[in-house]
């Protein structure tokens, strides 16, 4: 992750706010990584989505604990991991977590999908989650919250400090473009194809704090903006801060949530992977006190829009050059340029491994338009994101062939 043939970079003034954790400190502790994956309650007969988050949560919470929760609305499920230094662990973890989270909605006679946005037309407005919280933001947000039916995955790094959390935000924030068409997943949205690989990407860009995250100087340029927020009621609270990338407010994380919620578990141990090699090639360079790159915020929020339209399928913006470029082939420089850290590591045949294959087979995206394509029939891009959720984990009782009542939807 150097800076060559990339645009200038503009290193901020040193401020002594900002403190610095010695290097040996980067380099003792190993890396922890962890997962947040939303999912969606689907009927497995009628394919529309069901608000029974709550018998959900309550029936999985008896394997799951406190590791399976409720979302914004009624219709969404949130499952997270524990910290784990190994991406193998992890991998073991997010899918057992998937398998007890698709038992328990079979269960209660549902399924799960992951994927960023729902298929079918959801009702409107959507069930909201009982609480405070989330009335308030109903009441602050108003019809901003009838589109929150959408579904991420946040990948969660463990950091020493606020400090170096923002530090490693500042390196990390180019490669926002090359997550979101990685991850691609939300092409549906309410019964249309709207012609993008994520459109999850776009309806969290209406929000007011959201899509990539400022460049920041120093912790208090960061306090300032959070402070700033809150007294003009532009967020409900810190949890509110719904850049791509931002420190945690309640863990000793840095937390990436550029990502659609992934088709399958592998994609989320590549993208953790990923993630996780990126934030060691950043305590690298800035243990060496290399600058971050910098390029214009005009031209990475306009890289993530690209990125958002075409997934993996298309171009998207080298932000080194300002050029369109084929996002495959931006992607693989990425993964050439994080070799070291992956094998530094231990995860470089896992996570090149899981790369190959996704590049052979396309984004998720183009996969789930495959499904419709064969019948021009949406409940079969439902039964198709079934199975890829958790692949032969339940038993697809009921689905069967669509019957003609459904034909073209």
């Amino acid at each position: 992750m150097t800076s060559t043939g990339h645009p200038p970079t503009v290193t901020p003034p040193p401020d002594p706010g900002y403190g610095r954790t010695p290097p040996s400190a980067h380099m003792a502790v190993p890396l922890t990584i962890g997962a947040e994956e939303e999912f969606l309650l689907v009927d497995p007969v009628s394919r529309a989505l069901r608000a029974d988050a709550q018998r959900v949560v309550s029936d999985a919470s008896r394997e799951l604990g406190d590791r399976a929760g409720p979302e914004i609305t009624r219709y969404q499920v949130e499952t997270r991991t524990e910290p784990h230094t190994s991406l193998t662990e992890f991998a073991d973890q997010v899918r057992s977590t998937r398998q007890a989270l698709a038992h328990a909605a079979a269960r209660q006679g549902l399924r799960i999908i992951s994927t960023g946005t729902p298929v079918l037309a959801p009702p409107s407005p959507p069930q909201l989650t009982d609480g405070p919280r989330y009335a308030r933001s109903a009441a602050m947000f108003r019809a901003l919250d009838d589109e929150q039916i959408a579904c991420a995955c946040h990948i969660h790094v463990g950091v020493p400090d606020l400090a170096t959390a923002l530090r490693i935000s500042n390196h990390l924030r180019p490669w926002i473009p090359l997550l979101i068409a990685l991850s691609a997943n939300s092409p549906y949205w309410a019964g249309r194809d709207t012609g993008y690989a994520s459109w999850r990407t776009t309806l969290w860009g209406r929000w007011p704090v959201a899509g990539p995250p400022p460049f920041f100087a120093s912790v208090s340029h960061f306090e300032d903006l959070v402070d700033g927020f809150l007294a003009t009621d532009s967020i409900v609270d810190r949890g509110g801060l719904y850049w791509d990338i931002r420190p945690s407010h309640h863990m000793p994380t840095l937390e990436v949530r550029a990502a659609d919620a992934t088709a399958t578990a592998e994609d989320t141990v590549l993208l953790a992977g990923i993630v996780k090699a990126m934030t060691a090639a950043a305590l690298v360079a800035i243990d060496a006190g290399e600058p971050a790159l910098r390029p214009p915020p005009e031209l990475l929020r306009a890289a993530c829009w690209h990125a958002a339209r075409n997934g993996l399928a298309g171009d998207g913006i080298d932000l080194a050059t300002g050029r369109l470029m084929p996002a495959t082939t931006q992607l693989d420089g990425l993964l050439d340029r994080l070799q070291p850290a992956l094998r530094q590591h231990g995860d470089a045949a896992l996570v090149n491994g899981l790369w190959t294959a996704i590049r052979a087979h396309g984004s998720r995206a183009e996969g789930q338009r495959a499904a419709h394509s064969r019948r021009s029939c949406l409940t079969d891009v439902v039964d198709h994101l079934i199975a890829t959720t958790l692949p032969n984990s339940v038993e697809r009782a009921g689905r069967g062939p669509a019957s003609t009542e459904h034909r073209g939807l």
